[in-house]
């Protein structure tokens, strides 16, 4: 019995430091994160195999929340368990988080002509990336008449209907739209099996439900719950990609007021300069919240409620998944929700993002720079985000 403890700790330790490794050297994005994943744990450590792999990244892929993060926390369930799972969660994340909780409690007090240079070209990069993530997208996520009709479709509802609700409507119609217009196709392969019992399945999905309606109920009683139930919807509603939460926080922070603008697209813009997951963005903005609990409790708040979704979806999805990947109608459901997501995207490309960055022709300027950076020279991101924040100061010197 001892040695078996010991072979389960020694499990559980070697995920940790394999995922400490990932959480501070990936760089670039959810996509990125897999390739990194997967030269990490399939090509060098042998984890699992080709195609086991590439049928847990699609299930991430077709459920809400961050892709990239749980993909890792499928691996540590797998690889050690409950506790591999957390492990694999807190060595991707913390170094990532931290960072940007430092950078908040921080940058967002100095008032030097300097750090407004800084923080104003982390807003202008907040534009290129934004730009990259909607092109990028779109190309493969609207490849043909019909989805791109949906995505503008989605574009013209959120003009007319901004914030969750119009967000919450336009993935449900475009999914309803995906049903009608396109033809999914079965997904074939090997699955990964994992230790998820179909009632551990249920229950999870119980939870998620629960705290989605239940949230709400106490929202009006504390910040705290307001702040929970806020980030709790939105990591309940990310398809697509990290980026994709953008849209979904700023309404849900900068619209009632919790949050400036600038503050929003600073730290976004910083988010891009630090490895790991893009949701670690929920740290600054947990930590520069105006109303209380902000600073440390309020990133811990905001952390947790905008990862638990997508974690308790995928845990109630994997007992399922091999059944539901080789049916049409979900993947032409998800077709349509993802094309939704794209003209989400590009309704945050214009605003907030550039209305709020863009004041001059010297700013566009800069904001194609790093643009054509990203897409031409394929820079790596944090290398453009240092591009912006020295380009910002040399704009605050000249203007």
């Amino acid at each position: 019995m001892d040695q078996s403890h010991q072979q389960s700790k020694a499990s559980v330790a070697e995920v940790f430091r394999v995922f400490l490794k990932l959480g501070l050297t990936s760089f670039g994005g959810p996509i990125a994160h897999l390739g990194y994943f997967r030269d990490e744990l399939v090509t060098r450590r042998k984890w699992l195999s080709e195609s086991a792999y590439a049928d847990l990244v699609a299930l991430c892929q077709f459920l809400p929340g961050p892709a990239s993060s749980q993909v890792g926390f499928a691996l540590g369930l797998t690889r050690a368990g409950w506790l591999g799972a957390l492990a694999a969660f807190l060595a991707f994340t913390l170094p990532s988080a931290l960072v940007l909780l430092a950078l908040a409690m921080t940058a967002t007090r100095l008032e030097s002509p300097l750090a407004l240079g800084v923080l104003h070209g982390l807003k202008i990069v907040a534009v290129a990336i934004v730009a990259q993530a909607v092109w990028g997208m779109a190309k493969n996520l609207c490849p043909d008449k019909e989805r791109a009709t949906i995505a503008v479709v989605a574009v013209l509802l959120l003009a007319w209907a901004p914030g969750a609700i119009g967000m919450m409507a336009a993935i449900l119609l475009g999914a309803i739209a995906g049903l009608v217009l396109s033809k999914g196709q079965v997904a074939v392969g090997d699955h990964l099996p994992v230790p998820v019992s179909r009632t551990a399945g249920l229950t999870a999905f119980a939870l998620f439900a629960a705290l989605l309606i239940g949230l709400p109920l106490f929202a009006g009683q504390a910040q705290g719950w307001a702040l929970a139930d806020s980030f709790y919807r939105a990591g309940s509603l990310v398809f697509g990609g990290g980026h994709v939460v953008l849209p979904l926080l700023q309404a849900e922070t900068v619209m009632p007021g919790w949050v400036s603008d600038d503050a929003f697209l600073a730290g976004y813009g910083a988010a891009q300069a630090v490895p790991g997951p893009l949701f670690t963005f929920a740290a600054w903005l947990g930590a520069v919240m105006g109303p209380q609990p902000n600073g440390v409790a309020g990133a811990a708040i905001a952390l947790a409620a905008l990862f638990l979704p997508g974690f308790l979806i995928l845990i109630g999805a994997l007992p399922f998944w091999d059944q539901l990947r080789r049916t049409t109608w979900a993947q032409s459901a998800m077709q349509g929700a993802n094309a939704a997501v794209v003209g989400i995207l590009g309704a945050a490309l214009y605003t907030p993002v550039f209305t709020s960055a863009i004041g001059s022709m010297p700013d566009f300027a800069l904001a194609l720079i790093c643009f054509v950076a990203l897409i031409a020279w394929k820079a790596p991101p944090w290398v453009v985000v240092l591009l912006a924040a020295v380009g910002g100061v040399a704009l605050g010197l000249v203007t």
